[in-house]
């Protein structure tokens, strides 16, 4: 390698792991900040239950595409939420193509019948997608607060008392649920999926509001008070993540969000790369989206500096994942740079900053298993199989960088769900598999070059991205190939014991109430098994 050639690939590698540097110190932060307020922070909001006197008018919104597999499940327990029939207003948002619509419409007469207020909602066309589903419900609700729930949740039949008491405060415009898992054990990727979430909600979502930072709805299992939407702006769809612009355009506002750590609203996590994959690329390009949009005026603002640096690194988070690939690219070419520069006593200054790009990582996902309740034995795989993954979704995610950046504004596709088939039937082929290949064998032979050289401190990186690359590889061709449409199946047999349950169960069907004191209108036992948010621990 002539020296020139050298001494460009070290300074974009250094340059790459710098950049890398402040996501995960921001991580780091998040930990911190979280341990330190949250629990004062949540004390001082009001936990009190609302009397009677004070309950308000509360529209459940729902909105649908071709949800065929889970939309009975949704009505139902949209339906079985605790809460006075003649205070709740519950609206179906079908923008549905496929027989979503026959099966939602059955179901909303069944319990119309009943005595349920339950509005099946039909727009002559899909314009502004989710978006464009909310503001055409919120139009014709007559609720004073929103409860949005996607298709592949289930909450429980408390959920909305146990959001309201926040709102005694008028200033509060929004409170945050934590998601919790309905197939958590089903693989090793729901699993890591599961870390990944853990972290976000427990960590990231705690630490910001326990600072005072701004942070985002999650497009899901969060009540909107109506004067706080309507004083953003409302809902827009010029992102692919609504919900993150009109978090930021409220708080920019001045309401303020509450997050509510203990209150869990399960979920269906996605169960196949390609599914996953769709549901990383829409947040990603719809993140760029939303920070193009958001942080001239957020930084030209007169909010305060803690606030808007904090506004950067949230916005431009998923700038992380080309420089991971960068980085992967570079493993084996910036230790023959070195090498051939005569710059081998500097490895130990890489390995440091390259350690302090990822150990960060490896405590915040390890603290997320914690507040799991989970053993370190499981805890230490589960976390090293959670970084593999995101080094494997860095491909796709890249790609949709790459878009937001170009200002591309591509379609809403939403997140296929299976409910409790063995696979949904809207899912199409991952479009990085052939891509992701070439990276796993590009970091096979790394490591064979690596070997072959004597470049052995480089082994454990090439290790870890080829397990990244390689792995989600691996999954897509198997599912690809229909090889484990066994393991997919809804039983608990391929599942642990955490089977997704069945649209048809007795316990869900409107002329038969759900039992009282049940989770959810299903008798699964499903959020049950879900491990409990255990006291707060020390971090690894």
């Amino acid at each position: 390698m002539s020296p020139l050639v050298a001494t460009l690939v070290l300074v974009l590698t250094g340059a790459v792991l710098l950049g890398l540097l402040p996501f995960a110190s921001h991580r780091s932060w998040l930990l911190l900040a979280r341990r330190r307020g949250l629990e004062e922070r949540a004390a001082a909001e009001s936990r009190e239950p609302l009397g009677p006197e004070e309950l308000p008018r509360v529209t459940v919104q729902l909105p649908v595409y071709d949800e065929r597999h889970v939309v009975e499940r949704l009505i139902d327990a949209a339906c079985s939420l605790d809460y006075p029939r003649e205070l709740l207003e519950i609206q179906l948002l079908d923008d549905s193509d496929d027989e979503t619509t026959r099966l939602a419409a059955e179901r909303c007469r069944r319990w119309q019948a009943r005595g349920v207020e339950i509005h099946h909602i039909r727009r002559p066309a899909r314009e502004g997608f989710k978006a464009g589903a909310l503001a055409h419900g919120a139009a014709r609700a007559r609720g004073t607060f929103f409860l949005v729930l996607d298709a592949d949740f289930v909450p429980t039949p408390d959920l909305v008392l146990r959001l309201l008491p926040a709102f005694r405060d008028p200033e509060v415009g929004m409170v945050q649920a934590r998601w919790d898992h309905l197939n958590r054990g089903e693989s090793w990727l729901t699993r890591a999926q599961a870390f990944l979430l853990d972290g976000h909600f427990f960590y990231e979502q705690g630490g910001r509001y326990a600072a005072g930072r701004f942070f985002n709805f999650n497009g899901t299992a969060g009540m909107w008070r109506r004067s706080c939407l309507e004083e953003a702006g409302g809902w827009q769809s010029d992102t692919l993540t609504e919900d993150l612009d009109l978090s930021y355009r409220a708080q920019m506002a001045g309401w303020r969000f509450v997050y509510l750590d203990d209150v869990g609203v399960p979920a269906e996590l996605p169960s196949t790369p390609a599914a996953l994959e769709t549901q990383q690329r829409r947040w990603a390009q719809g993140g760029i989206q939303t920070a193009r949009k958001i942080l001239p005026d957020l930084l030209a603002g007169d909010h305060r500096l803690p606030v808007k640096l904090e506004a950067v690194v949230h916005l431009c988070g998923h700038l992380a994942h080309p420089l991971t690939v960068l980085l992967a690219l570079l493993l084996l070419p910036s230790a023959v740079a070195r090498r051939s520069l005569g710059l081998d006593a500097w490895l130990a200054l890489d390995l440091a900053v390259f350690t302090a790009a990822t150990v960060p990582f490896l405590c915040f996902y390890g603290a997320a298993g914690r507040r799991r309740g989970m053993e370190w034995r499981r805890i230490v795989p589960g976390v090293a199989r959670t970084l593999a993954l995101g080094i494997g979704l860095s491909v796709p995610v890249s790609r949709a960088v790459l878009r937001g950046l170009r200002r591309r504004h591509d379609p809403f596709e939403r997140t296929p769900k299976r409910g409790a088939l063995a696979r949904s039937t809207y899912e199409r082929p991952g479009s990085d598999l052939l891509l992701r290949l070439g990276l796993a064998l590009l970091m096979a032979a790394y490591g064979v070059g690596a070997a072959v050289l004597g470049y052995w401190a480089s082994l454990p990186f090439i290790g870890l991205f080829l397990a990244g690359f390689g792995l989600l590889a691996v999954e897509g061709l198997q599912v690809s190939s229909g090889a484990r449409f066994g393991q997919y199946a809804g039983g608990a047999a391929a599942t642990g014991g955490e089977a997704l349950p069945h649209q048809e169960s007795q316990d869900r069907q409107p002329e038969k109430p759900p039992e009282p004191g049940r989770l959810r209108p299903d008798p699964g036992g499903l959020v049950g098994v879900q491990a409990e948010v255990a006291e707060e621990c020390e971090a690894a």
